[in-house]
């Protein structure tokens, strides 16, 4: 508690006592500019106090080579320089209340056995301290302004590996920073190994995604969702043109009491039995066909969409054949869409020949929920049965 201010002519005033073991310097206003000029202290001392001082990181470059104590407790010290100075000696060393932001090197100090380095700046202090210091056996470094974060992790494991050289331990190490865990002794803070290894994490990410498009587009494939995709666009694009007709038409007006819907394979029973018999006679209805009904010019899709638009009805002649025909399915699924959309009852269903369930795929799911709920008409193959089966199909297209 004097006013010293030069460390350097501290040391020359000592430098001449042969038995000087302890000096307490502290509480003055020392400081050390790291002049060329070497210090020179008693070779004898070993313990020396220069807490409570004025000193920087240059005080390294001025202390006794043989000091075994070491106190510079309270003073404006932010880094340990390396290679400055080798003290062999030195055992005990206390920085506390300095401006540290890490745990300092034990390159210069390879006696060291303790270590004080509490109320600095810490965030994150070195894992690696342990390793570097092998014959510290006690280090204090509670009261730091911990950040607890993934970069602590491997400082709180320390404790266990150290076997109890962290004195302190727990009470005086705290998180501080972020806000939401601050108090949060280090002890009880624990993030996942995942949270922090950044190449786990990004495989893991990779393996998930990697997972989840192989699920999705195992769905799409299985719920065969691309065709319905494009079906919906094919939809959108022929009613945006028919929006975007001249004004004086009136788009698309009822002009057939039904269209029909049928496998090419099938088409001889068509054009033998159902037009006939439908087209002919009292109370005639008015078929449409796609092979005399579409208009050249047009795309497939279109013309299925605008005939099916101009029908009262759509009949579909079902049959194993019928399962398999990607056209059918389209009308299937157009006329589908307008029963929906228009909340009418305008599906009727024929089925030509029995369909075993395991012959429609998946992607036929509106034909077996279509087939599981509403009645269809069956084609009888005895002859005196043919008769009722044609008043039953009129009654059904409700020709008035």
């Amino acid at each position: 508690k004097n006013k010293f201010e030069s460390l350097r002519k501290v040391s020359f005033m000592t430098s001449r006592m042969k038995s000087l073991q302890y000096l307490d310097m502290s509480n003055n206003l020392l400081r050390h500019d790291g002049a060329d000029v070497r210090c020179q202290w008693a070779e004898s001392l070993s313990e020396l106090d220069l807490s409570s001082n004025q000193l920087a990181d240059a005080v390294f470059e001025c202390l006794p080579v043989n000091v075994k104590i070491l106190s510079l407790q309270n003073n404006q010290i932010s880094n340990v320089p390396r290679g400055m100075v080798e003290l062999k000696s030195l055992e005990e060393l206390n920085l506390a209340s300095n401006r540290l932001a890490d745990l300092p090197g034990c390159s210069g100090f390879a006696s060291l056995q303790f270590l004080n380095i509490e109320m600095n700046l810490i965030l994150t202090p070195s894992a690696d301290f342990f390793q570097s210091c092998p014959r510290v056996r006690e280090l204090q470094a509670g009261h730091n302004p911990f950040k607890c974060s993934c970069e602590l992790q491997a400082f709180i494991g320390l404790e266990r590996q150290s076997g109890g050289k962290l004195s302190g331990w727990p009470a005086a190490y705290v998180c501080e920073y972020p806000q939401g865990l601050r108090g949060t002794e280090l002890k009880d803070f624990h993030l996942s190994q995942l949270a922090c290894n950044t190449t786990l994490l990004l495989v893991t990410a990779l393996l998930l995604t990697l997972v989840l498009v192989a699920a999705v587009a195992f769905l799409c494939i299985y719920l065969d969702v691309p065709w319905y995709v494009r079906m919906t666009w094919q939809w959108t694009q022929t009613k945006r043109r028919a929006w975007h007709d001249p004004p004086g038409d009136q788009g698309p007006v009822l002009q057939f009491h039904a269209f029909i819907s049928y496998s090419e394979r099938d088409s001889l029973w068509v054009k033998n039995e159902l037009i006939p018999n439908l087209e002919k006679g009292e109370g005639c209805v008015q078929l449409c066909q796609h092979e005399r009904n579409f208009i050249p010019g047009k795309s497939i899709v279109e013309n299925i969409i605008n005939c099916i638009e101009k029908s009262y009805k759509s009949i579909f002649v079902l049959s194993p054949n019928f399962v398999q025909s990607e056209w059918c399915h389209y009308e299937l699924y157009f006329a589908h869409h307008k029963l929906f959309s228009e909340n009418s009852n305008s599906l009727i269903l024929i089925l030509l020949e029995p369909i075993p369930p395991y012959l429609i795929p998946a992607r036929y799911h509106k034909l077996k929920a279509l087939m599981a709920k509403r009645t269809y008409l069956e084609w009888p193959k005895e002859r005196s049965k043919h008769a009722l089966f044609w008043a039953n199909l009129r009654a059904a297209i409700s020709i008035n």
